[in-house]
C-alpha cells in the first residue's frame, strides 16, 4: 500500500531521497526489488528534530523509548498500518532480522494510520498480539513521527546507525536480504570502531499473556447447512475448527503449529488461514501466510497442499499447475456460480485469480495489479486488497477492503465485467449509510448473500450492513459502531467473515475471538457457546537459561494443605519489575512425602499480577506431617527494567529450605539475592 497519507507530510528533497535509496541499495518506490550490491556511504545529515517523540501510546514496551537511550544499537523503524498487506508481508523479514541480530539491532514499529479505528491504541494493540509482533509499537495516531521524518508511503522503512545517525530510507516490501546485507556491514564496522553495544534487550511482549480462550481472532466461516455444521477459521490459532450449529466440537483440523506441512489432522500445519469453501466434500482453505490453497478431505481427515509453493510470488498474469504457481495472500475463496472453479481473492497483488478444481490449475483472472478501484474488463478493472466473496447466484460479490467498497463481477455470456456497487476510492471511507457515490464504509472484510440480502461485514465500523446491490443502497443492519461483545444492543468487535443458512446469519467476531448467530427475520443475536473448545497445546516448558541461582535462608511452614510463597527480588537501586508482562514461574518439591499440586507446579504458571513480593500460591496433595522437611526449587522469569532504558528477561533460581512446624505462619517470605546477575 505504497502511497501517501497527507499532503502535509514534510517532504526533502530529491538529492536526499536518491542518496537514501543508493545506501540502501534500492532505487525503486513499491514492491519487490532485485537484490544490488551496494556500500556502506558515509551517512547523509541527520534531521535536526530526530526523535520518536509525538507519540501517544507505546506497546510492547512499558515506557517511552528515547532515541538519544539507543546509542550503540543499530535501529530499524518500521512505519506500518494493520490494514496494510504490504506491511504484513514486511514483517517476516523483520523477524529474521531481530532473530539473526538479537544483541546488535533494535526495531521499532511506527503505527501511523490510513482509518480511522486505527488510530485506537487497543486496537492496534490487539493486531499486534494477533501478528505476534514482539518488539516495541508506538501509536503515531496524529501523524507527527511520520511528517518528522517525510515518510509518503506505507510500508516504509528507516535505518539509523549505532550513532543515531539516518542512513536512510526503503519504501515498499520485498528488502529483507538488501536490509541484511547492510546491517551486517553496520554490525562489523560498529564494532571495529568500539561503537556497538551487545548488551542483550527483551520488551514485555503482548503475545507473552497467553490468550485462554478456544478461538483467537477468527477470520471467517463457513456453513454447511446440509450437515449441520460450521467451518470456523481459528486465524490465530493457524488451525480450522469444526462445530455443529450449536457449538458442540465436531474436529479440528491442523496442530496449532506454524507451518506447511500436509497430512494427517493432528500433523498438518496452516500459518494465518482465512477463507474456505466447501466443495463435494473437500474443504479449501485460503492459507493466507502461506501463500497456499490447501484441500482438506473431510472424509478421511486428511490435508494436502493444492496451490502456492509456500512462498510469496509477485505475479500478476500467470496460469498453470497449482503447486507450481506462487502465490501473495489469498485471503477468501468462493465457487463461481454453475462451476467447479473457485475465485480466489488475492489480497497480495490486488486480483481475483481462479483455481479450477478438476484440472488442478490456478492463475491470473480479474485486475491490472494497480491498487485502485476501476470498472471494466478483466485486464483493465482494479481492486484494491480484496478479502471477501460472496454470489448471488449469477453474479459474484467483492469486499473490497482498501478502498472501502463493494465490487460486483457481471458473469455475462458476452464476458466478464467488474462494476462497483459502492465505494469511491483509495481514501473514501467513512461510516454513511445512502446510495451510489454518497456511501461511506470502513475496511470492509466480508460479504455474503442471503435472504435476498447482501450482507457486508463493515469491519472497521464494528458493524453488519445490507446493501441492495441494483439500487446501490447500503443501511446499517445491527451494531452500534462502538467495539464490544454485548448481544442487545448488539456490539462487535471487527468482524472479519460471514456466513448465512437457514434464517441465520453467522459472523467470525473477529477481535471478539467469538462467533456470533443473528435471526435475520428478528434481528436477535446470541453468541455460540464455544466454552468446550482448547486452545492448542502450550509451547514447550521454559528452561530458565543463565538463571542467577541461590539458595534462600530456612523458614517455617504451617503442615496444612495451602502454602503462600511471598517472593521479594533484591533488585539494586532503581531497578523495577515490569508490570506489563506476565512473570513466568515454577515450583518443584525436593524432598520425600509432599507433594505439591496447582498451577506453576506440573508446568511453568503466568503471575498476572505483578507487585513486590510476588505472591505465588501452593496447593500441597495432602498436608505433610509436623517435622517433615522439604526443598523448594523456586524458578523464575521475569522482565527487570531500569528506568528510560529497555528491559532484559531475567531468570532466576532459588531453593528454600522448608520445615513443617506446627504454629509456624502459612505464608513463607522469600528474598531472591543476585536479582541482576
Amino acid at each position: 500500500m505504497s502511497r501517501s497519507l497527507s499532503r502535509n507530510s514534510r517532504r526533502l528533497g530529491p538529492a536526499f531521497w536518491a542518496a537514501s535509496a543508493l545506501i540502501l541499495g534500492l532505487a525503486t518506490p513499491r514492491g519487490p526489488v532485485e537484490s544490488k550490491e551496494f556500500r556502506i556511504l558515509e551517512p547523509i545529515n541527520q534531521l535536526a528534530d530526530l526523535s520518536l517523540e509525538g507519540g501517544i501510546d507505546w506497546i510492547n514496551t512499558d515506557r517511552p523509548i528515547h532515541l538519544e537511550k539507543l546509542r550503540g544499537k543499530i535501529v530499524l523503524l518500521d512505519f506500518w498500518t494493520y490494514c496494510c498487506i504490504n506491511c504484513h508481508h514486511v514483517l517476516p523479514d523483520l523477524l529474521k532480522l531481530e532473530e539473526k541480530y538479537k544483541n546488535q539491532l533494535v526495531v521499532i514499529g511506527v503505527h501511523t494510520a490510513k482509518f480511522p479505528n486505527e488510530r485506537i491504541t487497543d486496537n492496534i494493540r490487539k493486531k499486534v498480539n494477533e501478528y505476534k509482533i514482539k518488539h516495541p509499537v508506538v501509536n503515531d495516531a496524529n501523524q507527527v513521527i511520520w511528517n518528522r521524518f517525510g515518510v509518503n508511503s506505507w510500508p516504509t522503512i528507516v535505518l539509523l546507525d549505532a550513532k543515531g545517525r539516518y542512513l536512510g530510507h526503503a519504501s515498499g516490501e520485498g528488502h529483507g536480504e538488501a536490509l541484511d546485507r547492510l546491517i551486517g556491514q553496520l554490525v562489523a564496522k560498529h564494532k571495529a570502531a568500539g561503537e556497538l553495544d551487545e548488551t542483550p534487550v527483551e520488551f514485555p511482549a503482548e503475545t507473552i499473556k497467553t490468550h485462554k480462550g478456544g478461538l483467537l481472532y477468527p477470520g471467517k466461516i463457513t456453513v454447511d447447512a446440509e450437515g449441520k455444521r460450521l467451518f470456523i477459521t481459528d486465524t490465530g490459532h493457524n488451525r480450522i475448527v469444526v462445530v455443529d450449529l450449536d457449538g458442540k466440537l465436531i474436529d479440528i483440523i491442523g496442530n496449532g503449529g506454524i507451518g506447511l506441512v500436509d497430512g494427517d489432522y493432528a500433523k498438518a500445519t496452516f500459518e494465518r488461514p482465512q477463507g474456505t469453501c466447501l466443495v463435494d466434500g473437500i474443504l479449501y482453505v485460503a492459507d493466507t501466510e502461506n501463500h497456499a490453497i490447501r484441500a482438506v478431505d473431510l472424509a478421511a481427515k486428511t490435508v494436502k497442499t493444492a496451490a502456492g509453493t509456500g512462498k510469496q510470488a509477485y505475479n500478476r498474469s500467470v496460469v498453470g499447475k497449482g503447486t507450481e504457481i506462487g502465490l501473495n495472500s489469498p485471503w477468501d475463496l468462493h465457487l463461481i456460480p454453475g462451476t467447479k472453479t473457485l475465485a480466489v481473492a488475492m489480497a497480495g497483488p490486488h486480483q481475483i485469480w481462479k483455481y479450477d478444481i478438476a484440472k488442478g490449475t490456478v492463475g491470473s483472472w480479474l485486475g491490472s495489479g494497480v491498487e485502485n478501484i476501476i470498472d471494466g474488463s478483466p485486464t483493465a478493472a482494479a481492486f484494491a486488497q480484496p478479502s471477501g466473496l460472496a454470489d448471488d447466484g449469477q453474479r459474484l460479490y467483492v469486499a473490497d477492503s482498501e478502498v472501502s467498497g463493494i465490487r460486483m463481477i457481471e458473469l455475462g455470456k458476452r464476458g466478464t465485467t467488474v462494476r462497483t456497487v459502492v465505494g469511491v476510492d483509495l481514501f473514501g471511507f467513512g461510516d454513511v449509510d445512502g446510495v451510489g457515490d454518497a456511501v461511506r464504509l470502513q475496511h470492509c472484510l466480508g460479504v455474503e448473500f442471503g435472504d435476498g440480502k447482501l450482507f457486508i461485514a463493515d469491519t472497521y465500523n464494528n458493524k453488519i450492513k445490507i446493501c441492495t446491490p441494483a439500487e446501490r443502497k447500503v443501511e446499517s443492519f445491527l451494531g452500534t459502531g462502538k467495539p464490544g461483545l454485548v448481544d442487545s444492543p448488539a456490539q462487535f468487535d471487527e468482524p472479519g467473515g460471514l456466513a448465512f443458512a437457514d434464517g441465520v446469519l453467522y459472523v467470525a467476531d473477529t477481535n471478539n475471538h467469538a462467533v456470533r448467530k443473528i435471526d435475520v427475520a428478528t434481528k436477535k443475536v446470541t453468541t455460540l457457546d464455544l466454552s468446550a473448545i482448547q486452545p492448542p497445546r502450550a509451547k514447550k516448558e521454559p528452561t530458565f537459561a543463565r538463571a542467577a541461582t541461590s539458595t534462600a535462608a530456612a523458614v517455617e511452614a504451617a503442615p496444612g494443605t495451602k502454602l503462600e510463597l511471598r517472593v521479594t527480588l533484591d533488585l539494586p537501586e532503581g531497578y523495577k519489575l515490569s508490570a506489563e508482562a506476565p512473570l513466568v514461574y515454577k515450583v518443584a518439591a525436593e524432598g520425600a512425602g509432599v507433594d505439591l499440586t496447582g498451577p506453576g507446579v506440573d508446568s511453568a504458571a503466568e503471575l498476572e499480577k505483578i507487585a513486590s513480593p510476588l505472591v505465588l500460591p501452593i496447593a500441597l496433595a495432602k498436608a505433610p506431617e509436623a517435622g517433615a522437611k522439604v526443598d523448594l526449587k523456586v524458578s523464575l522469569s521475569a522482565f527487570v527494567c531500569l528506568p528510560n532504558t529497555l528491559c532484559t528477561i531475567k531468570n532466576y533460581v532459588v531453593t528454600v529450605p522448608v520445615t513443617f512446624k506446627a504454629g509456624a505462619p502459612a505464608q513463607v517470605e522469600i528474598t531472591v539475592a543476585g536479582a541482576t546477575k
